[in-house]
């Protein structure tokens, strides 16, 4: 009798830890400021909320790609958080599952809602110009109001863009491209513009964010391409910087969201998506890393507010990149920027 209660004990006790491991649900997302703020407030709430365990894996978007690639058929993660760009790139391989359109899923606006319903937007963040301040007043400039302002002759070598491998360069090239005559599908003008107008002006096509933070803060860089939340985090350090929405409108960069397709936890990523979605979350994400809410209904300070993509005006002006039309020409076009921009 003791051994057979001891064996039925044992099966029970498998039985409990396999129900325990189907509720453990992988998530893939960007390490720092955002890996922080998702193990200690938006992850908590949704287990709290739902009784699962999730593991936030962290790394950078071609990082998590690779991974679905690689795991394709067999996944492991549930649910992928990536920039725009790489997420068109796995949508378009069928690494996500169609998203649920159930809840705050129904409160989004509508350019977060990608292309096929594959995956939506969880953040905005708005690319455009910033400068220094103390600079500009020493030299009795106005402050910058458009992408033009770039290839302004007094700005020579006081410029810096990152390169194009970066994402802001090939914002910045696709903004020349469409205010001179192109676009997506005819890229031309943008180099045109970029090797013989912009490129005078740069003092350095510089990728870390942390040199390009300090080239701001010196004064080294007068005016540079970045993004919203990049340029507040060197606010918050005492610069004397400002962002600006140039005229033309800023390019959005949106932090989005899918469940895997062939996701272990399919049904609980649908959950966390919409929880990440929802308007609390939206705030929290707003006040702690910058993003712009993607849900109509959050609500903000207007200390927050002020400081990134927020509400019906803003997010309207957005400009939203054809990442179709630019991932099939991406390797092409960073070839091209090599040889003739940063020559």
């Amino acid at each position: 009798m003791n051994r057979y209660l001891t064996v039925l004990s044992g099966v029970a006790l498998a039985a409990a830890m396999s129900a325990n491991a189907a509720e453990t649900m992988f998530v893939g997302g960007s390490g720092g400021a955002t890996e922080k703020l998702f193990k200690e407030t938006i992850i908590p709430a949704f287990e709290a909320k739902t009784g699962a365990k999730v593991v936030y894996v962290a790394g950078n978007s071609t990082d998590i790609l690779a991974k679905l690639q690689a795991q394709k058929g067999n996944q492991e993660m549930s649910v992928a958080l990536i920039d725009d760009g790489p997420m068109y790139q796995a949508i378009g391989q069928g690494l996500c599952a169609p998203v649920e359109d159930a809840g705050p899923i129904k409160e989004l606006y509508p350019n977060s809602r990608m292309i096929g319903d594959r995956s939506v937007g969880i953040g905005y963040i708005a690319t455009g110009l910033a400068y220094n301040k103390d600079i500009f007043a020493k030299n009795g400039w106005k402050a910058p109001t458009s992408w033009n302002d770039l290839y302004d002759p007094k700005y020579k070598q006081k410029v810096v863009i990152p390169p194009i491998t970066n994402g802001y360069g090939l914002l910045t090239l696709l903004m020349m491209a469409k205010l001179h005559g192109g676009g997506e599908t005819n890229i031309d003008p943008g180099f045109e513009v970029m090797t013989k107008k912009v490129a005078p002006n740069v003092l350095a096509w510089e990728p870390s964010p942390g040199k390009m933070a300090q080239m701001m803060q010196t004064g080294e860089a007068a005016l540079v391409v970045w993004g919203d939340g990049r340029v507040q985090s060197v606010i918050d350090q005492g610069a004397p910087v400002e962002f600006v929405y140039p005229k033309e409108g800023a390019v959005v960069i949106m932090v989005a969201g899918c469940v895997v397709e062939g996701a272990p936890q399919s049904k609980l990523g649908q959950q966390f998506l919409q929880h990440i979605v929802s308007a609390q979350s939206q705030a929290k994400i707003a006040s702690n890393v910058g993003w712009g809410p993607v849900n109509k209904n959050t609500k903000l300070s207007p200390e927050v507010a002020k400081r990134v993509a927020f509400g019906p005006e803003k997010v309207g002006a957005l400009v939203s990149p054809n990442y179709e039309v630019i991932n099939a020409k991406r390797a092409e076009w960073t070839n091209r920027w090599v040889r003739a921009v940063e020559r």
